[in-house]
């Protein structure tokens, strides 16, 4: 350039290109310019729309989710305590109360059941609705006489459930059930469930819910003007701070929001769900203002990113080696902070994953020690009879050798060598038992069978010096079946039998076995009966001195019977004594089940 002069043709050409190129370069810097600003203008108006309704609908999913928890929560509060009338209306302590007029230990019972089961307060009544023992002392010796729980009950012969409005505020909820004995009614039993403690819950988590009736009335509500109104009303008052505005404003620029009430002057979300309970109804409202501020900050963060795009541009121009320097750098730091997460979090992870081995660990070592513990008191109560019996024999045998009767002492070793099979037998079918693996039936000739455990129990009886009243029928009753497990039912049954009639002058066990359309076996003595029939066939369960039973007899032989398709049962005697019955699937000729027990 410096050899061509400032005045020639070609120096004012290549000024003119010059200019015309800085002049094309101004406009095209202007056009990128204009086109980031319309493009951050689109995106800006593109993001508020799409996250607003994306948050308000994530708001709202939300919602109804917390409404749905606390709809659960209601109903499952309800349903706990719906039970307990019925309960301490069966209750004997009560009962006897209401019976003798004498509550003194009434008031103290009432406590220790409202601190188990977790109810606002209970009370009894007696018929004229007097209040005779409360957990609330300041209520006792009140009428209740013209209240629902207390007129509802006695005209129904069910639990009833009241909702009763305080002079207070607020509303009371409540179950009730009359006490009766021998048909007549002693008094009501009313159990006050605490549902305000929801609305305690509710006040530190959601703007304002509210429950309403089957008539629309609301009965639970974080706001305490609410109780007792319709919604609609409710949502019309103006009440000091904390209650709903029905200010009718919006705004009109891009950011309002189409609420569906106002709560305090601000757009709230309403949601509504259903309580599955006599048509209750929950609604609640959300304030929008979080989703207001989570698009404002995104927004803020493309406006932001954008301000800093158009900044980069013009240092793009004039440095682009030192731009792409930076944006390394800020991506280097992203992924070294995006590294330390990732590590964190696996480092968490693998700490989780121990801790959850660990548990693993100790749970499978105390199933392990629990199920020792149940097969030892199985093992232990099964082999207990056959050593008695084996003791029995030996001491027969040692005689019988002394007195010079080897003959008869060889009888007595023969029958210890089979119930030292047995004893294996027994072992066998409790390790099957304990793999809860499949049995291998076999067709058992009940009577045989009764032969045989009767020929066992030989040396007890003849000691006891029991009658034993046996009736069989000459036709086989034959039944599909583990003969040892049946064995093992029936020495049980007359193991319990002989120790029924200890204190009996004149001992006696009827043994019957018939045939119809199932198998069944009864056992009767005419000992002292059975005090508890409820718990009889529970495990550990007995009326045993320690040291004389565990009480594991009666509930593996109704286990075995189960097993076997049948059923066990058992009874008080009218003429006094126990009565089992055993009843099993009879087998056919043909080698099938032809009947079933009826379950009960």
């Amino acid at each position: 350039m410096s050899d061509v002069p400032p005045s020639s043709p070609l120096s004012q050409t290549l000024l003119r290109s010059a200019r015309e190129s800085a002049r094309f370069n101004l406009w095209r810097i202007r056009f990128l310019l204009f086109g980031l600003i319309l493009l951050a203008g689109v995106t800006v108006f593109l993001t508020n729309s799409f996250l607003t309704d994306r948050f308000t609908e994530t708001t709202r999913n939300r919602a109804e989710l917390r409404l749905t928890l606390y709809s659960g929560n209601i109903l499952s509060e309800l349903r706990r305590n719906a039970i307990v009338p019925q309960l301490l209306a069966r209750d004997p302590a009560l009962i006897g109360a209401l019976n003798s007029n004498d509550f003194s230990t009434s008031t103290q019972r009432l406590i220790s059941f409202v601190e188990e089961i977790g109810a606002a307060s209970i009370m009894l009544l007696d018929r004229e609705g007097r209040s005779v023992a409360a957990t609330d002392r300041n209520r006792l010796q009140s009428l209740h006489r013209n209240d629902a729980y207390f007129v509802d009950a006695l005209r129904s012969n069910n639990t009833v459930f009241s909702v009763m409005q305080r002079e207070s505020g607020g509303y009371s909820f409540s179950y009730s059930r009359r006490v009766e004995s021998s048909g007549d009614v002693l008094g009501i039993v009313v159990v006050e469930v605490d549902l305000q403690k929801f609305e305690r819950a509710w006040a530190g988590i959601s703007d304002a819910v509210l429950v309403t009736n089957s008539e629309g009335t609301i009965i639970l509500s974080t706001e305490p003007r609410w109780r007792g109104l319709m919604e609609e009303d409710a949502l019309q008052r103006q009440p000091p701070s904390g209650a709903i505005s029905r200010a009718l404003q919006a705004t009109a620029d891009w950011r309002a929001l189409p609420g569906d009430a106002y709560f305090r002057g601000e757009a709230v979300m309403r949601t509504q769900a259903r309580v599955l309970f006599r048509g209750w109804q929950m609604a609640s409202f959300t304030s929008y203002a979080s989703v207001r501020e989570r698009v404002n900050g995104v927004l803020a963060l493309e406006i932001m990113g954008f301000a800093i795009l158009l900044a980069l541009t013009f240092y793009f121009l004039n440095r682009k080696t030192a731009v792409r320097m930076a944006s390394f750098q800020r991506e280097s730091a992203g992924l070294r902070q995006l590294n330390i997460r990732l590590q964190r979090e696996v480092a968490e992870r693998e700490k989780v994953q121990e801790t959850l081995a660990v548990a693993e660990q100790t749970l499978a070592q105390s199933s392990k020690l629990a199920a020792l513990g149940e097969m030892s008191a199985a093992v232990s109560h099964e082999l207990n009879q056959p050593l008695a019996a084996m003791k029995t024999y030996l001491a027969g045998a040692k005689l019988l050798v002394g007195r010079g009767r080897p003959d008869e002492a060889l009888a007595s070793f023969q029958r210890i060598d089979d119930l030292i099979g047995r004893m294996g037998a027994i072992t066998r079918q409790l390790k099957s038992y304990a793999r809860k693996s499949g049995d291998d039936f076999a067709p058992v000739n009940l009577g045989d069978a009764l032969a045989s455990s009767l020929s066992m129990m030989e040396p007890q009886l003849r000691q006891r010096q029991v009658e034993i009243n046996k009736a069989v029928p000459q036709e086989p009753v034959v039944v599909m079946a583990d003969r040892v497990r049946v064995e093992q039912v029936m020495i049980n049954l007359l193991r319990n039998a002989l120790d029924a009639t200890k204190s009996v002058k004149d001992p006696q066990v009827d043994v019957l076995l018939a045939a119809g359309e199932t198998a069944i076996l009864t056992v009767r003595d005419n000992g002292q009966g059975i005090e508890d029939l409820d718990a009889l066939f529970e495990p550990f369960y007995t009326t045993k001195q320690p040291g004389e039973g565990v009480g594991l007899g009666l509930a593996i032989s109704s286990g075995i019977v189960n097993d076997l398709g049948g059923r066990m049962t058992a009874r008080n005697a009218a003429q006094g004594g126990a009565v089992f019955e055993i009843r099993l699937p009879i087998l056919h000729e043909d080698g099938a089940e032809i009947a079933k027990p009826a379950a009960e």
